[in-house]
């Protein structure tokens, strides 16, 4: 058989495999469509994020290749995204304006068949939530560089919403300008956080050249794209949303920057998924040795705290909201334990939620 000719017969095979694909596709999307349905009638939560972790986990188990679990993923993410539209159309509020990190991890989670509702700070995610004018927020919390996002945390204090799901989204930062000439940068604009996580390549390639902080990474690339002789560093979906060229890429300090996001928000509670996380705020009373005996039933019940951290409460001065990440669910017997425990011990306690662990970013 000629080459040709052989290559037309595979390709004819593909068609068909297509076409079956095709059908299996809406054959799920109908029954997605008649779960929505009993969804509605139950008034159950259309996003489950434990059952969708639950998918990509089973997926994984039984991808035999030669396709990866890195490029499985992506494609049944907007399977899914798909799917959960026919059942409700959400939307879902972030930091804008759009081709910012945070739109980025809205796709990562949601698909690009969500309702995208761009807001200008990280308290404007929560009012839109709060307010019932968008069904989910997706806020960024913390930074493998950089840390903490103080505005998130704080906000917590106050907010009734809940925490339903995690995102970890690995952050490119590229230096973008409408110039592709390093030497013709005479300022560099971008959010707090991306400025930091680049610290050491503006020092090395850009000395002396001033640096200004913008609202998000997005605004920056608007400024960037109006201005000559600014640069942004964003997302290279800043890129192709402002036209920009880029003039360098992957300038983040560290190679492995990711930043953890926050969904918020859901009218119900996630199921264990069997690798979860709950995040918790409580205040201690001012006696010595207050914490330790407030962490104590944790190490005693065998709950790994993942993460804690301190901020001052707005307007008691030297007093100080701590939050938590604990590894289980708040089902599980000895995560139940512990934070009945430590309730008794602190001043107060609020579980913000128990989602799953994000899965590392592809």
């Amino acid at each position: 058989m000629a080459p040709a000719t052989a290559i037309d017969d595979l390709r004819r095979r593909i068609d068909r495999i297509d076409e079956k694909i095709l059908a299996l596709l809406n054959r799920r999307a109908r029954v997605a469509v008649q779960i929505g349905e009993r969804k509605r009638h139950s008034q159950a939560s259309i996003y489950m994020p434990d059952r969708e972790k639950r998918i990509f986990q089973r997926l994984a188990a039984l991808n035999t290749g030669p396709l990866d679990a890195d490029a499985i993923r992506p494609i049944f993410r907007e399977i899914i995204a798909a799917c959960l539209s026919l059942e409700q159309e959400l939307r879902i509020a972030f930091l804008g304006p759009l081709g910012t990190f945070s739109q980025q991890a809205v796709r990562e989670q949601f698909g690009s068949r969500a309702s995208l509702v761009p807001v200008p700070s990280l308290g404007a995610v929560f009012d839109e939530v709060e307010r019932g004018r968008a069904d989910y927020g997706v806020v960024p919390v913390e930074n493998s560089t950089e840390g903490i996002v103080a505005a998130t945390l704080d906000r917590f204090v106050t907010s009734p919403l809940t925490i339903t799901a995690e995102i970890q989204l690995r952050v490119e930062q590229c230096l973008l300008a409408r110039t592709t000439q390093l030497r013709h940068i005479r300022r560099v604009v971008s959010h707090a956080q991306s400025l930091a996580q680049c610290r050491q390549w503006l020092a090395e390639h850009l000395p002396g050249v001033p640096q200004e902080e913008a609202a998000s990474n997005a605004q920056a690339a608007e400024i960037a794209r109006r201005t000559r002789g600014v640069a942004a560093i964003a997302g290279r979906a800043a890129a192709e949303c402002f036209g920009l060229k880029i003039v360098a890429a992957s300038i983040q300090d560290q190679p492995t920057n990711t930043t953890r996001f926050l969904v918020l928000g859901g009218d119900g509670e996630n199921r264990p998924s069997g690798d979860d996380k709950t995040s918790v705020l409580l205040t201690l009373s001012h006696e010595a040795g207050a914490l330790r005996r407030v962490l104590e039933p944790f190490a005693d019940n065998g709950v790994s705290i993942s993460t804690i951290q301190s901020r001052p409460i707005k307007g008691r001065a030297w007093e100080y909201v701590f939050f938590l990440d604990l590894v289980g669910h708040a089902q599980e017997a000895p995560v139940a334990r512990a934070l009945a425990a430590a309730g008794e011990r602190c001043a107060s306690l609020k579980v913000l939620g128990s989602y799953p662990a994000a899965l590392p970013p592809v």
